[in-house]
């Protein structure tokens, strides 16, 4: 294999975090007898965790129906999701188990049982249909991070109606073009949310989007923010008000379990976003397995916090349905880590006596900003169980999260997957897996990885192109409206195979280190560095709080490496220092050309880096669509800043 055909394997991180002893005594998996069951038949695996993980009432008579590239799972068995997440909770006798407890951001608190959940759901289930929502419809729900959001998700799933959760910080256009695409009869949305002491209106924005929206003939409204909103009579309708008079018993209707779930939309590379389609058996008990084995839940004991918001995959699978599958008690969050102060995560923590903590490793490079005396301010005893999601998380975030988050006795399962995955894919068993920072470890029992090079021959050391090789539950099931771009998108680049789009890195011991999307590697005199490492060498400085990395056109090198670099408070590091520091790490190679100091870098409202426009600044170039930024000044800051300064030679 040739440089060209392959992703360059720079840097390795050796120190190892067995499992305590403490944690192995109670943990729910201790050693490798689950993988070699999923290793010994995966399907007859998946079929065991779907019987023993959830509640059918109709068997399956095929576990897997597998035709390249459409799978179906448990194919003839039905069940309800939303039954699986409440009603045998509160038929069990456990109603009065919490399952919220709201933390509001201007603190105010509401505590949700299973019962209070189920009676919520049942009756806005009945909204709903009094408003002609029917089995097949498609409801489109534009909330902030409120209980009311997962009510009307499992009020959609009750009735067979599909939900599309769209992020409550996204635009008009944006709602737009999603309600459009699933061609939605209803939208869920709320007059306004908290975000940094202030409220935002989101029903302002929705009625700008609905000027274009044909389909839609009915918007109910939640009351949260208390801000003025305009109501259109005849279409708008208040959640109070419907809640009110709504009958408060609905039957959850039994599904075929490849009934359509959701749809959420997730960028393409087109800029045209993409409708990935999850059904409701396979996607439930892949989504119960992970969330009850990955984080050794003890649902008796344990309070689950999943910092994400409900309009990513990440909130759909670790925020309602795998961890009411699974009867856990969580905390859901309203706002911004940072109101009032910098530790407000860490208070949450405190008051709620969280056990899990499931964050991204953005935030934690936030946290690590902000500086350690804010979670040394409270007491984190309660924690025994730490998460990563979102993005590869470089060893030095891995090993402050460990040591300031989890006192340094708390292991930290660092998880890949994605929106088209459905579920965690690749990740520690925390029970049974000796981790090493920065690594997500092994692909879970039941789940087939590949690396490969360019060619699609098998990598057994060293980087190349992740893969799965062969069909998992809660895999996506297409693209609404367009299983062309299905096929093309994620099965012809490697025949036989799902490609996830990312590179990822096989160490001597057989771990995997993702190294993100393979459009973020470089091509550098010919060597192919991924940005991921070069980032890792970068945050590993003491003085690095912060680092995105990204290759700009070069007349001698092809491509040279440009970094964009936010230091720790009160920290101050020459640029030449950090260039060697990264020659240490990685080699010579793997120096940037030049390294621009920001007080932030461009992100998301998810949090992800925008890669694209730190190129395009880089180049000099016209920026595209910012709209999606949380803070599109960001972006202008370092165009000035780029312009003042020169590359170094």
């Amino acid at each position: 294999m040739t440089d060209a055909q392959a992703i360059d394997a720079l840097g390795w991180e050796r120190r190892t975090f067995p499992p305590s002893e403490a944690f192995k005594q109670n943990a729910l998996v201790s050693d490798t007898s689950m993988y070699d069951d999923g290793a010994a038949d995966y399907e007859g695996f998946w079929a065991r965790q779907a019987a023993d993980l959830l509640t059918w009432s109709k068997d399956w008579t095929t576990t897997c129906d597998w035709k390249l590239p459409a799978a179906q799972w448990f194919v003839g068995g039905e069940l309800n999701v939303s039954y699986n997440c409440l009603d045998r909770h509160v038929l069990a006798g456990r109603g009065d188990k919490v399952a919220f407890h709201f933390e509001g951001e201007p603190g105010d608190t509401r505590t949700i049982t299973y019962a209070d959940l189920l009676d919520e759901t049942q009756r806005f289930a009945n909204v709903l249909k009094s408003l002609g929502i029917v089995k097949g419809d498609r409801v489109n729900i534009y909330m902030p991070m409120i209980p009311e959001a997962a009510i009307a998700m499992l009020a959609c799933a009750r009735i067979g109606a599909a939900h599309s959760v769209v992020f409550g910080g996204f635009s008009a256009l944006s709602l737009t073009d999603r309600i459009n695409d699933a061609e939605a009869k209803l939208l869920i949305t709320a007059d306004g949310g908290w975000r940094r002491g202030e409220v935002f209106p989101l029903k302002q924005t929705a009625d700008e989007a609905l000027l274009h929206t044909p389909t839609i003939t009915d918007v109910v409204v939640v009351r949260r923010g208390g801000n003025e909103v305009s109501m259109q009579d005849g279409r708008d309708h208040w959640y109070h008000e419907l809640m009110a008079t709504a009958d408060p018993v609905c039957p959850a209707e039994p599904m075929d379990s490849e009934q359509l779930l959701f749809l959420l939309y997730t960028s393409g590379t087109t800029g045209r976003p993409k409708g990935i389609m999850h059904t409701s058996g396979g996607y439930l008990t892949q989504v119960a397995f992970t969330h009850k084995y990955v984080f050794d839940l003890h649902p008796e004991t344990d309070v689950f916090w999943c910092t994400a918001d409900v309009g990513w995959i990440t909130g759909h699978s670790y925020i309602v349905y795998g961890p009411l599958a699974n009867g856990a008690t969580q905390v859901m969050y309203e706002g911004v880590p940072n109101f009032p102060g910098n530790d407000r995560m860490w208070q949450i923590i405190e008051k709620y006596g969280v056990t899990i903590f499931y964050t991204a490793p953005t935030a934690i490079r936030t946290f690590m900003k902000w500086g350690a005396q804010e979670p040394a301010k409270h007491d984190l005893s309660s924690v025994r169980l730490l998460g990563s999601v979102g993005e590869p998380i470089n060893p030095e975030a891995w090993m402050w999260y460990q040591e300031h988050i989890g006192g340094g006795r708390c292991p930290v399962v660092d998880t890949w997957w994605q929106t088209e995955t459905g579920a965690i894919m690749i990740s520690p068993l925390p029970g049974a897996t000796t981790t090493k920072p920065g690594s997500a470890t092994f692909a879970l029992p039941g789940i087939g990885t590949e690396l490969v090079d360019e060619n699609g021959e098998h990598v057994e050391h060293g980087g190349g192109y992740l893969t799965l090789t062969q069909p998992w539950p809660a895999m996506l099931r297409g693209i609404w409206g367009d299983p062309e771009r299905y096929h093309e998108t994620y099965w012809t680049r490697f025949p036989g195979r799902y490609f996830a789009g990312d590179g990822a890195k096989l160490d001597d011991d057989g771990y995997l280190w993702l190294l993100g999307r393979v459009d973020d590697v470089m091509n550098v005199s010919g060597h192919r560095i991924s940005t991921t490492e070069v980032e890792s060498a970068l945050v590993s400085h003491p003085a690095v709080a912060e680092a995105a990395v990204v290759g700009a056109n070069d007349p001698t090198t092809g491509q040279a490496i440009i970094a964009y670099v936010t230091l720790r408070g009160g920290a101050e590091v020459d640029e030449q220092v950090l260039r060697n520091h990264v020659g240490t790490e990685i080699g010579s190679i793997a120096k940037p050309k030049a390294i621009y100091f920001t007080p932030d870098l461009p992100k998301t409202r998810s949090g992800k880096i925008m890669r694209r426009l730190l190129r395009d600044v880089a180049e000099g170039r016209n920026l595209g669509d910012t709209t999606t930024l949380a803070d599109a000044s960001v972006v202008s800051e370092l165009q000035r800043r780029a312009s003042e300064v020169p590359p170094e030679d």
